[in-house]
């Protein structure tokens, strides 16, 4: 571990406090603690006479709190039926349940969890009113989200089968297999059973300090997938608490307001239901990068770059960020700016490097998880901008010559699409050199959503790299309208059982209409205009 270079105060650091400030949220000062940094963020008590046990809370609007509440209550209960489930379950086979998985039963319990899934979007909508006019702050806004989640830590997993995938990987090593050598299908019983049938023979495309926590749980649950599931979530309940616990720093440095922040990033279906209720390990990343950013806004350059690294030792996307964090702290030192760029890059891959090999002699694995990263190119759909070019030109052309095969088209459009990110990507970092601080920070997430956007396959939980480091930025209504719009489509990219809804246009059509209503009725009340209009009738005699 290296040791930091002196501090000193320059032209850079100036610029880096002026982006920092902001009328309503001064920058935090130099040596400031996550904790000090929350409570006057999230603890700004009342009066006296007003303390009681709901104003602890933060006084929570009761409308969206329990309509959100029973929103997640359906998704939960429509998902033992409708949701990624087991198999063989050996809870609910020969019970009335049962009947809730086949035919009829689980059309209902479809119904069900769009039924949720509408409440809860709409409750959504109805606390970003709230947010808007100041009715709720930050303290209600956490409480609210916090009851959301609370069905979801009991779900089968929803919109996805990815879970299944992760304790197989986790399996492997157990059994002496290496999981960037090969797919579960090496594995048989009930961890291979419940694999989806498309990853099944693909190796592991994470990082070794995720095989290593996949690894522990399976050790603990073995063959019991219930519990494997659950453990699962568990554990990645550890990256929602380091990102709500570094949103109120990263809203002091990048000029956002916090409930809106926590409305966009912890209220959102897309963390509700995605990243909680799938589980994925991308809210370990989210919790490891914003945290790991926070800290070196906060001048602890080496613990921040550190926790980027175990970022990127869960998923190599992460790495996107390290870059920029080292120009944050090369703004900080002496010299010419080419000297404390090298500088501060040295001294950031003097942490890097034992860290990720720590990561690595953990798990017991090599690097072989590089290779086995192009396993999601497998995927193709247009949720990739360069993957949807690729099948809309071919579209186009076979339309009008026929014959011809998707994939030549498609490769090339990934080719260009990769070239249009590392160019943005480039000059989004040359363009911090100069500011550094929140400016770089603010490029970083901005390259992370790119890295979603155009990335050979996308899913849709991989936007929520940017916004882990976006949401704490200042946001205008009509972006926050864009944003419900947006992960309302998110959440239905996939069926409720975790196969792929995107071409399915009828259906995503009718979906987004209902998603078009919400976002436009964060401003209109009665957007469809279905309130009666009395007009006053005149008196008459008798």
């Amino acid at each position: 571990m290296t040791s930091q270079p002196q501090l000193s105060t320059t032209p850079a650091e100036a610029s880096e406090a002026a982006l920092r400030a902001t009328p309503a949220a001064p920058a935090a000062p130099v040596g400031t603690t996550t904790t000090e940094l929350i409570e006057p963020a999230l603890a700004a008590p009342p009066t006296p006479s007003a303390w009681g046990w709901w104003q602890r809370f933060g006084s929570p609007r009761p409308k969206p709190l329990f309509l959100g509440f029973l929103g997640s209550l359906l998704l939960a209960f429509g998902g033992l039926g409708a949701g990624g489930v087991l198999v063989h379950d050996p809870i609910l086979e020969g019970t009335p349940l049962a009947a809730w998985r086949f035919g009829h039963g689980y059309d209902l319990a479809v119904m069900v969890v769009y039924l949720g899934l509408g409440l809860e979007v709409w409750a959504w909508m109805l606390l970003g009113r709230d947010v808007l006019a100041k009715r709720a702050g930050a303290r209600a806004v956490l409480t609210t989200s916090a009851l959301w989640l609370l069905p979801m830590l009991v779900t089968p997993p929803l919109f996805t089968r990815d879970v299944f995938s992760y304790l197989a990987q986790g399996t492997m090593p157990l059994r002496g297999f290496d999981p960037y050598g090969g797919g579960p299908d090496v594995l048989s019983g009930p961890v291979l059973d419940n694999v989806h049938w498309f990853w099944q023979d693909t190796p592991a495309p994470y990082g070794p300090l995720f095989i290593l926590i996949a690894k522990g749980i399976a050790a603990v649950t073995g063959e019991n997938m219930i519990a494997g599931v659950l453990l699962m979530r568990l554990a990645m309940l550890v990256g929602l608490a380091l990102f709500v616990a570094s949103l109120p720093g990263l809203v002091r440095h990048l000029g956002g307001r916090l409930p809106v922040t926590l409305w966009i990033a912890v209220a959102n279906p897309v963390m509700v239901i995605h990243l909680v209720g799938g589980p994925h390990n991308d809210l370990l990343l989210v919790g490891l990068l914003s945290m790991g950013s926070l800290l070196v806004l906060n001048r602890k350059h080496a613990a921040g770059i550190g926790l980027v690294t175990l970022a990127m030792a869960v998923k190599a996307s992460a790495g996107v960020a390290l870059p920029f964090l080292v120009l944050v702290w090369a703004a900080r030192l002496t010299g010419p700016q080419r000297t404390r760029i090298i500088k501060a890059t040295a001294a950031g891959v003097g942490v890097f490097l034992p860290v990720f090999a720590a990561c690595t002699l953990g798990a017991k694995v090599g690097l072989g998880w590089l290779p086995a990263l192009n396993a999601p190119a497998m995927i193709v759909n247009w949720l990739s901008l360069s993957t949807g070019a690729g099948e809309l030109v071919y579209n186009i052309v076979s339309w009008a010559i026929g014959g011809l095969s998707k994939t030549p088209f498609i490769s090339v459009t990934r080719v260009i699409g990769g070239i249009i990110l590392l160019t943005v990507g480039v000059r989004q970092w040359l363009a911090s050199r100069a500011a550094g601080g929140p400016d770089a920070v603010r490029r970083a997430g901005v390259v992370l959503l790119l890295v979603a956007l155009l990335s050979p396959a996308t899913l849709p939980w991989y936007y929520t790299w940017g916004m882990a480091l976006l949401a704490g930025i200042a946001w205008s209504a009509r972006q926050m309208q864009v944003v419900i719009f947006v992960s309302v489509f998110l959440v239905i990219a996939a069926f409720p059982d975790g196969e792929v809804s995107l071409y399915a246009f009828g259906y995503l059509l009718l979906v987004m209409a209902g998603a078009l209503v919400a976002a436009i009725a964060l401003l209109k009340p009665d957007p469809l205009r279905l309130r009666s209009r009395r007009v006053p009738q005149p008196a008459t005699d008798g």
